[in-house]
């Protein structure tokens, strides 16, 4: 049996073990001889010996001294409990105390005790309340009449407990003895490994590693610590919840004095009705000013959690027009339900000067599907695909089994089909190929395809997010401060240090592809001019779809143009270009996706002796423009496009130039005499202020 489904059932199987003739019931006088229900709402007069003709006996052949027994003795009803306690424990069942009949301090006090199986009983049915989510957790409870009665006796004014009742008859299977070590009345955390808990989870390690070194420490094999991850982190949460004012504090006192500093850092948050601190979200100037330019496209990951004081964190990211992560905002909540998430998505279109993405991705998470639609209407939702992937193993490699490899490459050959139906057909195929029609996980997938499927998402920008090398870059990023955790105030200042080393990364990793030999591979006037224009990430795209628009045939039809490879005789894309206009559109939508012009409109381009790619399709978000301002938006003004021209001249010398030693020293000699010549030239005042704006606001490569 798992273990995690003993943590799930608090321990115990549901399977029965086979019927024995006769269950172990012992009384010592008839007045006891009365059916004892263990239901939340019995009796503690009723008989023990009426149980279900279908309940199966189980008992264990213990040494006398080990096996409770009539007019047993005990000095207190707690030595009772614990000598029935350890009892339980050897036979595979833990035991809780059940009813008492007397009070103490009122007639004689308590007079009689019962401790029963933890299985007795059943579970009450609950009450749904709609405003209050409810926990699907299975209950342990399966009527068991297993139980151990004592009573007080008091002779010459001494008074002591005997054992009056007992039955060791269960209507379950017990547990081996490497389980029952799992359920939750043996699980205990020591006073010392507490205190070392709590030293770890101020390092900023994870559980898993807490564990591991406990395990070292005392030198047991993993998984055999009297304790489990789930124990570990209920423990983290009570140390939140005791230092988590202090710490409050201290992070509002670190985001009012970075403010204080920058005005231009921005932050808000909420409390309680107790006047404590419940979220808090936070962006910085530079954040907000990537965003007017590459917050088109945004991953909103939720999916994390700050181990030290186990709250969720939110982040906010996207990329830039190099291909690198580029950071927009963080949150932290205490809860992260409907009502906290709704927060945390209006202060970020706040933080971005109202202005929400074009289209969002995210976990796959219902309360933040319903968040999205109330407080960005007019994005679109898409659910972030290696969010998903992630769970995959724990969701279909026991089901499976040697066929999960099988299944995971025809889910990513139907996750990249373009046309909807042929998914959707596709689909219906492998659902019935790998016998998955009872599956809740792949019938919820189906459910959700418009949100993940790329044939229902074609139409909108996703800016290459939806790619494995992406994903994997901003966990990379994103790891980066979640790696060291000490106090929450110091959070906030490592989330700056962490941007900003990958702002002074992200610069050099420009610099490098800039100075980079490009390599042009067509000889088509559009490629040098795009190799001029666009940065190298965003030209390798466009590279890519160039070379293969000469594999494609072109056909004028009266409705714009029939592109189809040349090995087919069928089928194709339908191009609509409007030379007067200057709009050229496809059916395959590949540009209202990546922002990159498809292979078969460049395939109708180069047929009408187009020689370079229209304006309105090299997006600015692609350009060798490195924002760093928010109003890089704004239309150049005329010394402001010299500059940008010159630019794009610059680079295509050095591309060409690189192509030969002869052109490379003739470029060089040329370039040296030209400097010297403009350093010759007077500068107007009016032109260096210009300049010095220019250059404050744009890094232009």
């Amino acid at each position: 049996m798992s273990v995690a489904s003993l943590l799930d059932l608090g321990g115990v199987k549901n399977g029965m073990l086979n019927e024995v003739d006769r269950p172990i019931v012992v009384y010592d006088e008839q007045s006891d001889q009365r059916c004892l229900s263990l239901d939340d709402t019995s009796s503690a007069d009723d008989s023990p010996n009426n149980n279900n003709n279908n309940d199966v006996g189980v008992s264990y052949e213990l040494t006398t001294d080990a096996v409770p027994y009539i007019g047993q003795r005990f000095t207190s009803h707690d030595a009772a409990y614990e000598f029935y306690s350890e009892f339980a424990k050897r036979c595979g069942f833990s035991i809780r105390r059940h009813r008492t009949e007397g009070k103490d301090g009122v007639g004689k006090g308590l007079t009689r005790r019962y401790f029963v199986c933890h299985r007795a009983g059943n579970t009450p049915a609950k009450v749904a309340n709609e405003n209050k989510p409810q926990r699907n957790r299975k209950s342990s409870r399966c009527g068991c009449q297993a139980y151990l009665r004592i009573s007080k006796n008091t002779e010459l004014g001494l008074s002591e407990w005997r054992v009056t009742g007992f039955v060791n008859h269960h209507n379950h299977e017990l547990l081996e003895p490497n389980q029952v070590r799992f359920l939750p009345a043996y699980r205990t955390i020591s006073e010392g490994d507490k205190s070392r808990i709590c030293m770890y989870a101020k390092t900023g390690i994870s559980v898993q590693q807490m564990m591991r070194l406990l395990e070292l420490e005392k030198c047991v094999e993993p998984g055999y610590l009297p304790f489990t991850e789930k124990d570990v982190r209920n423990l983290i949460q009570s140390f939140r919840k005791v230092d988590h004012e202090e710490d409050s504090i201290d992070l509002l006192r670190m985001c009012r004095s970075i403010k204080e500093k920058d005005h231009n850092f921005r932050f808000e948050y909420t409390v309680d009705s107790n006047n404590n601190l419940e979220n808090i979200s936070w962006s910085y100037a530079s954040s907000v000013q990537a965003y007017e330019v590459f917050g088109d496209a945004v991953v909103f990951d939720t999916t994390h959690r700050l181990t030290a004081f186990d709250m969720p964190l939110g982040i906010w990211v996207g990329i830039n027009n190099y291909g690198m992560p580029c950071f927009f905002g963080c949150v932290l909540l205490r809860e992260e339900n409907l009502r906290s998430l709704s927060w945390a998505l209006k202060v970020f279109i706040g933080f971005m000067n109202g202005k929400a993405p074009k289209t969002i991705l995210t976990d796959q998470n219902m309360c933040l599907k319903e968040a999205v639609t109330v407080e960005m209407p007019t994005t679109k939702h898409a659910l972030c695909i290696w969010l998903v992937v992630a769970k995959f193993p724990s969701w279909f490699n026991a089901v499976l089994g040697e066929r999960y490899n099988e299944w995971k490459a025809e889910f990513y050959r139907l996750y990249n089909l373009e046309s909807i139906d042929e998914f959707e057909l596709g689909w219906r195929d492998m659902v019935n190929s790998f016998a998955l029609h009872t599956n809740r996980h792949v019938a919820n997938l189906f459910a959700l395809r418009s949100l993940w499927a790329l044939s229902y998402l074609r139409n909108h920008f996703m800016a290459g997010l939806t790619t494995t090398g992406q994903s994997k870059a901003i966990n990379a990023f994103i790891q980066r401060f979640l790696s060291a955790q000490t106090r929450l105030a110091h959070f906030v200042e490592q989330v700056a240090v962490a941007v900003d080393f990958k702002d002074q990364a992200g610069e050099q990793q420009t610099m490098q592809q800039n100075l980079q030999n490009i390599s042009l591979k067509t000889g088509a006037p559009m490629e040098s001019h795009a190799a001029s224009v666009l940065t190298p990430f965003a030209f390798s795209k466009l590279q890519e779809q160039l070379v293969l628009a000469s594999h494609y045939a072109s056909f004028q039809m009266d409705d714009g143009f029939l592109v189809r490879h040349h090995t087919k005789l069928q089928g194709g894309r339908k191009v609509y270009w409007d030379l007067r206009e200057g709009v050229i559109s496809c059916s395959c939508d590949h540009f209202e996706f990546s922002g990159i012009l498809c292979r078969h409109a460049l395939r109708v381009l180069s047929t009408g002796n187009c020689f370079q790619i229209p304006e309105r399709y090299l997006p600015l978000r692609w350009r060798r423009v490195n924002s760093s301002t928010n109003k890089l938006q704004s239309t150049l003004n005329d010394h402001g496009e010299k500059v940008q021209r010159l630019q794009a001249m610059v680079s295509t010398l050095v591309s060409e130039s690189s192509k030969s030693k002869e052109r490379l020293d003739l470029a060089t000699e040329q370039v040296s005499i030209l400097l010297s010549r403009v350093r010759e030239q007077s500068v107007s005042s009016s032109l260096v202020s210009r300049d010095s704006t220019m250059h404050k606001n744009f890094n232009i490569y």
